[in-house]
């Protein structure tokens, strides 16, 4: 029997072992678990509550400030593309012997820095150090947002006529981590001023403002960040989860500087791979112009790429693009990390 791979479970898995043993059926819930979407939905009374559960991912390489924005947002984002704002968290800490009081400290003070920004109340969790716990999965935590039902939206939303928004571009994230975590192998590979730019999409690294300003701004119908899978396995999630096809044109869709360079030295394609921090959205078309002029106030690099169309799957420059399943990420991260130690 081969090991098992790395990263998300693919829908084959998730169809297997996982839908449908979802315990009790409760009218409550108007949104349960579907691979590749990215929340789930109970109605409280008039309003509604979005909720989004995933790992504590925490890189010392990249020093303890850095990493702990990054775990940070990456609790926020799943749950910020519902429309509604983060008002809530839940973290569990399982903590390797190893960290200090002091990184904990950097770790547990930028948490609440940045809740404090987003306005999200921290409301319980768990916090101890295990042997056998190692970086940089160290737990796990679950976001809540509240508001009002008709301000929801749903994953499975995209309808034929809409247009498809895609901000910040492809491989953010694996841009961001692999050139931090690997800064010494670019150097001398790579012009140092293109790994300052590929160092620079780290910041990026957050669907969160992203999703809120588009959701603010106008009818936007859906939306989803691009994990695993990056921009092509978001784009096939999302016309899957609403039944419908999306036809984009590659070119139009915005690349950040040392994206290419960075992903064509780690070997990955950009358009398959990690990219927390990429938000795609499906706007109606009378609200694309306020969409886009919302994203431009904000700093925000974004574009209209293409329409959702009757029919199913993704259309990448005429041609059908299947979901990349297997994303190219972690078989990079393991490869350079074992040339960085040996």
């Amino acid at each position: 029997m081969s090991d098992p791979e790395l990263g998300k479970a693919d829908r084959e898995f998730f169809d297997q072992y996982i839908y449908p043993r979802l315990g009790a059926d409760r009218e409550d819930v108007t949104l349960g678990p579907s691979h590749g979407v990215d929340f789930g939905v109970v109605e409280i009374g008039e309003q509604a509550l979005a909720m989004a559960t995933d790992p504590v991912f925490v890189m010392p390489a990249v020093g303890f400030e850095r990493a702990a924005w990054f775990a940070f947002h990456v609790l926020l984002s799943d749950v910020a593309v519902s429309g509604l704002e983060p008002a809530y968290l839940s973290v569990d800490f399982n903590l390797p012997p190893e960290i200090t009081d002091d990184e904990f400290e950097t770790v547990w003070g930028t948490f609440d820095r940045e809740a404090r920004e987003l306005g999200v109340s921290i409301v319980t969790g768990h916090t101890a150090r295990y042997a056998g716990c190692n970086y940089p999965m160290v737990g796990g935590g679950t976001a809540m947002a509240v508001g009002d039902p008709d301000d929801l939206v749903r994953p499975d939303g995209a309808t034929a006529g809409n247009r498809v928004i895609v901000t910040n571009g492809p491989a953010i994230e694996t841009t961001g981590l692999l050139s931090i975590q690997f800064e010494s192998l670019l150097e001398g590979e790579l012009p140092d001023s293109t790994i300052e730019d590929a160092q620079d999409r780290f910041y990026d690294m957050s669907p969160v403002r992203d999703a809120l300003t588009a959701a603010a701004a106008g009818p936007v119908t859906a939306m989803h960040d691009a994990t695993e899978g990056g921009i092509y396995g978001g784009l096939f999630e999302m016309a899957r989860a609403a039944d419908v096809g999306i036809e984009i044109e590659r070119d139009r869709v915005p690349v950040q500087p040392g994206v290419r360079e960075a992903c064509e030295f780690f070997g990955v394609d950009p358009w398959i791979s990690i990219s927390e921090g990429t938000l795609l959205a499906t706007v109606d078309p009378d609200g694309v112009g306020d969409v886009l002029e919302a994203l431009e106030r904000e700093g925000i690099p974004a574009a209209d790429v293409g329409e959702v169309v009757t029919g199913s799957g993704l259309t990448v420059d005429g041609e059908a693009v299947d979901h990349p399943g297997k994303d190219p990420f972690w078989a990079a991260f393991e490869e350079h990390m074992a040339e960085l130690q040996s």
